[in-house]
């Protein structure tokens, strides 16, 4: 500290000199009166924040980066491109009007998809830190981080589990006849029947292709791989299989070594597991589209029934799959623009890696379809009948489809590499997301990542034994349905209202201002103080609503499973208020103290005893 005896008149002189260098520092000047009336000035150079500096309160520590820009695009573009690009949107697409789909799932992707998505990669680039310690920004709200981190690893349990299928499809497929080609297999019942004499007339009463379960590669799915049929339902599992579980541990394995170093090993993997399915994809449209009835499966996926608009379905349909696609509130996203450079232009990388999402998506459909066409020709019925999603689309009908072309071993290998790869970089995402949020929050696990790392991935692998029982499937579609369903929509809900009403829209845009140079459009922060809370409100009623009991395909599960799978659900909502609560009263001063405190930036806390609260104030509320 410089102190110097300085005459008051002469006090005007030296001010200036807090203008000497505004962007870099500011020299601040305390007066101080002594006893005897001489002033003395304290004068202290501080730091303000510059355009392209960190953010208030931000530690000293080095944080690590991407290697390269791509590194962090692909990562990104990986995670949000997962299976269900390529077996849910096609099949929503073709059963809600075909193109007309599309109108209400732009709109949603334009005005809700696309804002989430830039909220939160500026979010975790500005603060640079996981799900849970991003809420510095208001403290009350870092309850919703642990519940996002929660969520993703919930996901985790079922997602390796559906990897650890298509590895097994992928070793199966190494043969020079597909084990799923025909009946008189170890695994198959007596009712087998070949699918050559499969056709229009034998299904007649109104059973689609699809659901027809006693075809080889539907046994070879449900008996050969689940072993569905030693289980009597969800309470009676058995023991994990063999096969599942080496393909588990080496999917294990496999997520392991690509987070252990952190993004400069996953930036790496990326390269592979995010480019590939796009290579695939393209060469199973362009061998698609060579066979016969591929046309008429393209056009019934492109025809336009704008009817199916007057259907509200069709609109909660659009608006939860644009949401599940993109991937925002898995803190993944927050977790990986965290490593970005301060400065990174992450609203261009907003708008380019939503866009490649949704464009994929609608990208496979024209692969998916095209064969979709050719089965329906091959057995003589209506592409509805052969028409489906989720599993059975990806382990029966499309590998049945594989399994009748010339060198259907080549192609088989193909898609499942396909498979594999969109789900390794999903998982990836979302590990990482449970381990950057964890790491940020407690110190000896970032001294030691690459053993928390491999707890975390040991852990997913004990419970996700659970669904590589007899019963297993019935443990992944409890987890599937509970998990991240209306629990992740509540998460993004109470996000964007912390973010966007409690810190504020125009401090949030200054934010943004601050890393780029420019203040987001009036478009954004409409969408974000308004449009999204309101979007994803509507979401979570429409998930509540149109729940309903659980199934898999015949089997209705026992209510008790019900009771399961919401307390899943609340197990990780809960982190919202329990979080809150114990925030309140671990705060100081009286009851408005105490809640200012909640709600107020950390590194701005000295203003609340000083009375100078921002959310105390009207304008804070209505500024935008």
């Amino acid at each position: 500290m410089n102190i110097q005896v300085l005459p008051e008149h002469k006090l005007s002189s030296v001010a200036p000199l807090k203008q000497c260098n505004v962007e870099k520092k500011e020299v601040e000047l305390i007066l101080v009166k002594d006893q005897n009336g001489v002033q003395y000035t304290s004068s202290s150079i501080i730091p303000t924040p510059s355009p392209r500096a960190g953010p208030p309160g931000s530690s000293d520590e080095e944080r690590e980066t991407w290697g390269k820009k791509i590194d962090f695009l692909l990562s990104v573009i990986g995670f949000a491109v997962d299976l269900a690009n390529v077996w849910r949107f096609p099949y929503l697409c073709y059963k809600n009007g075909g193109g007309a789909f599309l109108i209400p799932y732009i709109l949603f992707l334009v005005i809700a998809g696309m804002p989430l998505f830039y909220m939160e990669l500026a979010l975790g680039q500005y603060n640079r830190e996981g799900a849970a310690t991003v809420w510095k920004i208001c403290p009350i709200f870092k309850g919703v981080g642990y519940t996002v981190i929660l969520i993703a690893l919930y996901v985790g349990f079922y997602y390796n589990v559906i990897i650890a299928w298509s590895l097994h499809y992928l070793f199966s497929s190494m043969t020079a006849e597909l084990p799923w080609l025909n009946c008189g297999n170890r695994w198959n019942s007596e009712n087998c029947t070949d699918p050559k004499n499969i056709n229009g007339s034998l299904l007649g009463n109104g059973t689609s292709y699809a659901k027809y379960k006693i075809t080889p590669a539907a046994e070879y799915y449900e008996r050969g791989v689940l072993h569905l049929h030693e289980s009597k339902g969800i309470q009676d599992l058995g023991l994990p299989r063999w096969e599942l579980s080496l393909c588990l541990v080496v999917v294990v394995f496999i997520l392991y070594f690509s987070l252990w170093k952190g993004v400069k090993s996953s930036g790496k993997v990326v390269y592979i597991t995010a480019t590939m399915p796009y290579v695939v994809l393209f060469v199973l449209l362009i061998r698609g589209i060579t066979l016969p009835g591929a046309m008429d499966g393209i056009r019934a996926y492109l025809h336009i029934d704008f009817q199916q608009l007057n259907n509200p379905k069709v609109w909660i349909d659009a608006a939860t799959q644009i949401f599940y696609s993109l991937g925002a509130g898995f803190g993944v996203l927050i977790a990986f623009a965290s490593y970005n450079k301060f400065d990174n232009n992450c609203y261009r990388d907003a708008l380019l890696t939503s866009t490649v999402n949704c464009v994929t998506s609608f990208f496979s459909g024209f692969a998916i379809f095209s064969v979709l066409g050719y089965m329906a020709y091959k057995h003589g019925v209506k592409i509805e009948d052969v028409a489906t999603e989720g599993a059975g689309l990806v382990f029966i009908i499309y590998p049945e489809a594989i399994s009748t072309l010339p060198g259907s071993t080549f192609w088989a290998i193909v898609f499942f590499i396909m498979l594999l790869t969109l789900g390794i970089d999903s998982s990836m995402g979302g590990m990482e997301a449970v381990i950057t949020g964890l790491t940020d929050d407690f110190k000896i696990l970032k001294r030691n990542r690459k053993i928390f790392t491999f707890i975390t991935a040991f852990g997913t692998f004990l419970v996700a034994l659970l669904c590589i029982t007899n019963g297993g499937i019935y443990v992944l579609t409890l987890l599937d349905n509970f998990a991240a369903g209306t629990s992740i929509l509540f998460g993004v809900l109470i996000e964007a209202i912390g973010v966007s009403w409690f810190y504020g829209v125009d401090r949030f845009s200054e934010d943004i201002e601050r890393m780029m140079g420019f203040k987001p459009g009036l478009y954004w922060r409409l969408c974000w103080k308004f449009v999204s809370p309101a979007f994803l409100l509507f979401v979570v009623i429409a998930s509540i609503v149109t729940s309903t009991g659980l199934r898999y395909d015949e089997y209705i599960f026992p209510q008790w499973s019900n009771i399961v799978g919401w307390g899943i659900a609340m197990s990780s909502m809960a982190f919202v208020p329990c979080y809150a609560i114990y925030k309140f009263f671990s705060m100081p001063g009286t009851f408005k103290q105490r809640i200012a405190y909640c709600i107020t930036p950390e590194h701005e806390h000295h203003r609340v005893a000083e009375g100078d609260v921002r959310q105390f104030k009207l304008r804070h509320w209505l500024a935008i």
